[in-house]
């Protein structure tokens, strides 16, 4: 009796037809827009690539210790020195440099999306209520659900790879640009409109410099959960580190999956000791100082700042 009223009262959803339907209309509709967009992340992650391995092995580990130096001091300087010779006595410094590539062009992508949403979700409690529970959705789907039909709208590569992670990492960037706006005083910002500054001008001058360090904590995870994608890109044919992985575990072949492993281990530290300090640097005596991108915000005010003095001048 219980089976028959289950089987009468709850309905059946046929969620699986409806998903197979819905892909079956956006793959016949849309595969020349799926084209451009292929080869558009080609382009860009083939970009990236060319840039990383142009220079000499040896050049190219002495620019990263370079940026690593400016951005955190002598011992993550040291450590990518030592990390980076190792990558290339592994071998895998092409590989190293195609996950560096498929990273960057990756958090790029997610950067360029999600702080622009994130500014939109703080202006607009309309979009921040529908941003919200679409972000957790983003972060808690298992990424094999999106990479399926990715690679089915833009076959194997970089194309489905990097989609997938921007999906995975592009949250933080939206929640943390959100998070940084909402938490800028309120009377600092109406003290700037009360000025006569128009909402663009509070934004960019007041606000955006004011919720920078949060900011730059986003471009940190971003950065670092698109490296934790490195594997699971693999499987749709990106290559890189996360393929030697991958291999290794096809093969049960321990060696080869922990040395792939070792790689990423190496980048992902680099990365996150770099980015991490990318709202401060640490100065000669080893001390936190005004960070690179602060920096650069507070040039550009200066330099408004004295062409108004000077505009403003009796002659």
């Amino acid at each position: 009796m219980l089976a028959f009223l289950q089987e009468n009262l709850v309905p059946k959803i046929p969620l699986e037809d409806w998903t197979k339907s819905f892909v079956s209309f956006v793959e016949g509709n849309f595969r020349g827009l799926f084209d451009v967009v292929r080869e558009a992340i080609k382009l860009l992650v083939n970009g990236f690539e060319a840039i990383l391995t142009a220079p000499p092995e040896l050049v190219m580990v002495a620019i990263l210790a370079v940026i690593a130096f400016f951005l955190s001091g002598w011992w993550v300087t040291i450590f990518t020195v030592i990390g980076f010779l190792l990558i290339i006595s592994l071998g895998l410094w092409g590989n190293g440099m195609l996950t560096l590539a498929l990273v960057l062009a990756s958090a790029v992508v997610a950067l360029a999306l999600g702080v622009p949403l994130g500014i939109l979700a703080a202006k607009s409690r309309t979009f921040e209520a529908v941003a919200r529970p679409t972000l957790d959705i983003m972060q808690t789907m298992p990424a094999f659900v999106y990479l399926v039909p990715m690679v089915v709208f833009l076959g194997l590569g970089e194309g489905p790879a990097l989609v997938a992670t921007v999906i995975f990492a592009m949250p933080p960037a939206v929640r943390l640009t959100m998070l940084g706006i909402q938490q800028v005083p309120k009377n600092t910002v109406e003290a700037a409109l009360a000025f006569g500054a128009t909402s663009w001008q509070t934004l960019r001058k007041v606000e955006l410099p004011q919720a920078l360090p949060t900011i730059m904590a986003g471009v940190n995870q971003v950065i670092m959960l698109a490296l934790s994608m490195v594997v699971i890109a693999a499987l749709s044919g990106a290559g890189g580190l996360g393929e030697t992985v991958v291999r290794g575990l096809t093969r049960l072949d321990v060696g080869q999956a922990f040395v792939g492993g070792v790689g990423i281990v190496i980048i992902a530290i680099y990365l996150d000791r770099v980015t991490r300090n990318l709202g401060r640097t640490v100065t000669r005596r080893g001390k936190p100082g005004k960070g690179l991108v602060a920096r650069i915000f507070s040039r550009k005010k200066a330099s408004h700042d004295d062409t108004a003095g000077a505009g403003s001048k009796p002659s």
